[in-house]
């Protein structure tokens, strides 16, 4: 039996060289839009769950959504930070930090664009809580002044905020006394000053959240129980990659459905390119697919052939594309997280979930193209087919 002729497949798309490109180019385009999206969302929540650690905890108010919303007071943070559950550190003091976010806007960029921004007063122990934060410029404030440092990415784009700068906040001039690179993490849109100087210059009562790290052993479950169940307070307990997950969730999910939309849009014009390419090729090589039929080939094999090439073309369409995406990841992003309304920095990020799906919309743009198009040549007639010329 006579199989799907595979070489005369490859050697028509190498003969074909120029109709070969321009539509896999479309197509590239297209899949390079669609990564593009998808990068955005995975970027992300990349992001916001790398800000968190899995053995810490974060403490805010029952019902609030964000560190911003929430507001627990003193005598029942001294409560929390009590907990045996709490791990210590090696001067054996507890590694829970009491922590206040302010927002605050500044001017972005050379236009001073006004812009939302992130304070976050923190103690030492704070600082111990995020190990992934490092000095890359001055040094860290110290407590008890009206000192702040600044996250690499957030110093990238406010000029006031760089090494040496001074910001008028709240009542006070703070003086910008070090810049840290928390890597791919949301700590790096942020502004860190003491929190005790923080709460006194924005008259603040009530501590936004508190973070600890969970002692090896202690059985987070139960914690998180104990302190929700707890009649004196009103709060509720979560896993800090958790917690930074779920402020992913609204922004990324609007990215993808966005991103799906768009895309949907532009693979019609990539598909109709396709099935015209594909059509073209059928009756340019009409005398071909008869002497093909007259060789032996049924009708199954040709539809194959002619499906084979044109999944083949999608293919190249999507590596090309995948290939012009990867040059995202050089280039960072900076907006609004819709449920913190602060300044958010972040990155494409091409991972193994956003490639495969790229390539599976390609070779979906390369089935539904062909498809009629190797219908059409699978019902040409045999003695027609011979006679075209």
């Amino acid at each position: 039996m006579i199989g799907v002729p595979f070489a005369y497949i490859l050697r028509n798309l190498w003969v074909r060289k120029l109709t070969t490109l321009l539509t896999a180019g479309g197509m590239a385009l297209v899949v390079l839009v669609f990564a593009a999206v998808l990068m955005l969302a995975a970027g992300l929540e990349k992001t916001l769950v790398e800000t968190g650690s899995h053995d810490n905890v974060v403490v805010i108010r029952r019902a609030a959504e964000t560190e911003i919303q929430s507001g627990i007071d003193r005598e029942q943070a001294a409560l929390v930070a009590s907990r045996g559950e709490i791990a210590r550190g090696d001067a054996g003091q507890r590694l829970v930090s009491k922590e206040v976010l302010v927002l605050m806007v500044l001017g972005k960029g050379p236009q001073q664009q006004p812009s939302n921004v992130t304070l976050r007063g923190l103690s030492a122990s704070g600082i111990a809580l995020r190990p992934q934060a490092r000095l890359i410029e001055g040094r860290m404030f110290r407590p008890g002044t009206a000192e702040i440092v600044a996250g690499n990415r957030l110093a990238q784009g406010f000029p006031q905020a760089r090494l040496g700068g001074s910001l008028k906040l709240g009542g006070k001039t703070w003086t910008v006394v070090g810049v840290f690179d928390a890597g791919t993490t949301g700590f790096a849109s942020e502004l860190w000053g003491d929190v005790d100087q923080m709460m006194q210059a924005f008259r603040r009562e009530s501590y936004s959240s508190l973070v600890f790290k969970l002692a090896p052993g202690a059985d987070f479950a139960r914690l998180k129980t104990s302190l929700e169940d707890d009649q004196r307070l009103t709060v509720e307990a979560a896993r800090e990659t958790l917690f930074y997950h779920k402020q992913s969730e609204m922004m990324s999910g609007f990215l993808s459905v966005l991103g799906s939309i768009v895309s949907t849009i532009f693979s019609i014009g990539a598909i109709i390119g396709a099935m015209i390419t594909m059509y073209a090729a059928v009756a340019n090589r009409t005398a071909e697919i008869g002497t093909l039929r007259a060789l032996g080939f049924r009708r199954a094999n040709i539809l194959t052939a002619f499906l084979c090439e044109s999944l083949l073309l999608s293919l190249v369409g999507g590596v090309l594309g995948l290939a012009l995406a990867s040059l995202l990841q050089f280039y960072t992003v900076s907006t609004m997280n819709w449920q913190t309304f602060a300044e958010l920095a972040f990155s494409f990020d091409l991972n193994a979930t956003v490639a495969l799906q790229s390539l599976l919309f390609a070779l979906f743009m390369g089935l539904a193209g062909g498809f009629l198009p190797a219908l059409r040549a699978a019902r040409l007639d045999i003695v027609d087919a011979l006679r075209a010329t």
